[in-house]
Order: structure tokens, then C-alpha cells, then sequence
């Protein structure tokens, strides 16, 4: 009895060091200012393809001055098979196939390792709506971005609001409260 114990304990033993390297192995390196709370775990993990979208207007302390204004993200999401599972859009929104919603609000932010992209985010939910994948989420990580950077080319008065869409890329982790 006590050496099947034995074999129980080293077999759970084994299958959870597994499936946290096979988690870890998913999650990249996160600046310290973009880690979830200890009791929060990921529930989803998407990669986001579409573009960020700015608008060429007045500068609210010139007027004679224009700049590019972000106005909100336009993208599909995908699961890690290529499968689109949703879409994420201004708010900011993500929307699950399945009826779900999540708006987040930005709690911190990180250049990140790329200075041609947009920056990561650690985000926190203000709202969810329906019953599916985004209905718990409780955080959410936009990592490995891609792209997405304001318009380097200047805005100016003939420009006045027009729109410019910049192509982006994004890893997202939703996380859930650890049951």
C-alpha cells in the first residue's frame, strides 16, 4: 500500500513539472511590471493580426499643430492552430467567436524588446459580457508585438482627419482567477 502511494505521488509529481514546462515553454520572458497576480492563471492564448488605426488631428495644445491620434485597434484573432476564434477592436474590446466580451483598461506598459512596435501591455478587465472564453478573463497580456507604430511620417493640416491603418501583430494571454 505505502509503495503505491509512492507511485501515485511520483506520477502527479511527473505530470505537474510537465505541464508547467509545457506552459512555460508558451510564455515569454515578461518585464516585472507586466506579470499577472499569483492568482491568476492563463486561459487563452491568441495571436492577434490586423492593424492599429490612427487619425491625423489638431493638437489640443495648437491648434496649428496636427498629429497622428491612435483611434483604436482593428484585428482577428487566431488560435495557436491558425483557427480565427475573434476579433478585437476599439474599447479595448476582444470578442470571442462564442458571444463573449472583454474590455480592458491599461494597468502598465513596456517598450518591449522591439522599438519598431508597439509597446506590450498588461491590461486588467473592466467588463465581460455573455458565457464563453473571455466571460472569467480577469487580465490580459499583449506581448510580442509586431508593427502597429504611430505613423512616422508627419500629419499636418491638408491630413486633417484622415485615417492611417498600420499593420500589427500581437500575442494575447487571457488569464482567469486559479479555481
Amino acid at each position: 500500500m505505502k509503495k503505491r502511494g509512492t507511485i501515485a505521488e511520483a506520477l502527479l509529481i511527473t505530470f505537474v513539472i510537465t505541464c508547467g514546462n509545457a506552459l512555460a515553454g508558451t510564455l515569454p520572458a515578461v518585464p516585472k511590471d507586466l506579470k499577472t497576480s499569483m492568482t491568476e492563471v492563463v486561459s487563452l492564448e491568441a495571436q492577434g493580426k490586423g492593424v492599429q488605426i490612427y487619425e491625423c488631428k489638431a493638437s489640443t495644445n495648437d491648434a496649428k499643430r496636427f498629429e497622428w491620434v491612435f483611434k483604436g485597434p482593428e484585428a482577428e484573432l487566431f488560435d495557436n492552430t491558425g483557427k480565427m476564434i475573434g476579433k478585437h477592436y476599439a474599447g479595448p474590446t476582444w470578442e470571442s467567436n462564442d458571444g463573449s466580451k472583454v474590455i480592458g483598461v491599461v494597468k502598465a506598459q513596456d517598450s518591449g524588446p522591439d522599438p519598431n512596435a508597439i509597446p506590450w501591455l498588461l491590461l486588467t478587465a473592466k467588463s465581460t459580457s455573455g458565457d464563453g472564453v473571455f466571460s472569467r478573463v480577469t487580465s490580459i497580456q499583449r506581448l510580442n508585438t509586431s508593427g502597429g507604430k504611430t505613423p512616422a511620417e508627419g500629419c499636418n493640416q491638408a491630413l486633417a482627419d484622415q485615417e492611417i491603418r498600420i499593420p500589427y501583430k500581437a500575442t494575447y494571454y487571457f488569464y482567469v482567477t486559479k479555481p
